[in-house]
């Protein structure tokens, strides 16, 4: 899966520059605050960095390929593969010559919205209002030699030239931990943890069948990315699978059906997860926050952090997941952030962060 879905990204990065290339552009000078802010995102919509960086007053001291780079992403990280949306705005105090504006980005991504939230500083710049763009500053991994000591697994399969009924390498074992049922905002949600009991890596996913009350499947879906899908041998992953539109009292039971295949893998590169905790972020809104450590020697382009929820009877009562947009450079923290419902927060005792990774260049 890490080499398919950064293909879909690329396929899917084309259209969605496609579509952003309708929007209309416009270098005209802004006569108020929100006004310079919308038309240099309408201009990255529309790719036209020249436009976009003409609304950046000149006192940010910023080149317009360092600009560029912030919004674009770097090293094929999941900014890269993603596309302008929507912008909103809204002063937060504005006098003569100066605003702040919060403005709240949506991008689009192969794997759902992403969103970014910025306060920005707006001046009067001779009559013309001009945004005041503040760099990411990017993190300098210093020359050093990482050593790598982790577990690999090769297969070899069952060759052309192979006598007729030689048989393949077995299947890994794996098995359903738990699994929790809930109707939550018009669907059933079904949850749980699977664990790969074997001593060789698998390749996982999670279905599950709801049977009505005359014994009957009425639905089957699968865990998507609300799960790991490689787990080496003894690892514990959680999985969420969806079913829209179903209600639990149509149902008399849920029927599980878990698959695995033998793959090779490795226990690179090591991602860490560090000072997590729970909190309400800027819009109100309970979440999971932290920072991801990559503990390897390469760049990971794009993390996926998966966190699993318990109750003090040590259920799962939630598993939530999201796309870190920046890529993870060696030894550089990273943070993170996943939502949690607010319905839930109270009833959490405990909760368990991993993290997945998509890379580019590698060799597993």
């Amino acid at each position: 899966m890490k080499h398919i879905l950064p293909v879909i990204f690329a396929v899917l990065t084309v259209a969605l520059i496609a579509a952003g290339s309708v929007h209309q552009s416009s270098t005209a000078p802004a006569s108020t605050p929100e006004g310079a802010v919308q038309s240099m995102f309408n201009n990255v919509k529309a790719r036209n960095w020249g436009g976009a960086y003409s609304y950046v007053a000149g006192s940010s001291n910023v080149d317009q390929q360092d600009f560029q780079r912030d919004l674009q992403g770097r090293y094929s990280s999941l900014r890269t593969y993603s596309q302008l949306e929507n912008v909103d705005t809204r002063v937060l105090h504005e006098n003569d010559n100066e605003a702040l504006v919060r403005t709240e980005l949506k991008y689009s991504t192969a794997v759902g919205a992403s969103y970014d939230t910025r306060d920005l500083k707006v001046t009067k710049d001779e009559g013309a209002w001009k945004v005041n763009w503040q760099t990411e500053k990017e993190a300098s991994v210093p020359p050093q030699v990482i050593p790598v000591n982790y577990l690999r697994w090769d297969v070899i399969w069952r060759g052309q030239g192979d006598d007729w009924g030689a048989q393949n390498v077995d299947g890994p074992r794996i098995r359903i931990l738990s699994a929790n049922y809930a109707e939550r905002d018009g669907a059933v949600i079904v949850m749980g943890e699977v664990v790969n009991e074997d001593t060789v890596p698998a390749f996982v996913s999670v279905g599950a069948y709801l049977v009505d009350k005359n014994g009957q499947d009425v639905a089957f879906e699968s865990s998507f990315d609300k799960m790991s899908h490689v787990l080496l041998p003894k690892e514990v992953s959680p999985y969420r699978i969806d079913f829209p539109g179903q209600k639990l009292s149509n149902l008399k039971s849920v029927r599980m059906k878990p698959d695995s295949m033998l793959v090779p893998a490795s226990a690179d590169p090591v991602i860490g997860v560090l000072h997590q905790h729970i909190e309400k972020d800027a819009k109100g809104r309970t979440v999971l926050k932290g920072e991801l450590l990559n503990e390897s020697g390469q760049t990971v382009n794009i993390p996926h952090v998966l966190a699993t929820f318990y109750d003090d009877n040590n259920q799962v009562i939630w598993v939530s997941d999201g796309y870190a947009d920046h890529a993870l450079l060696p030894q550089t923290p990273q943070p993170f952030a996943v939502d949690l419902r607010d319905d839930l927060a109270a009833k959490v005792h405990s909760y368990r962060v991993t993290a997945n990774q998509y890379s580019l260049n590698r060799e597993d």
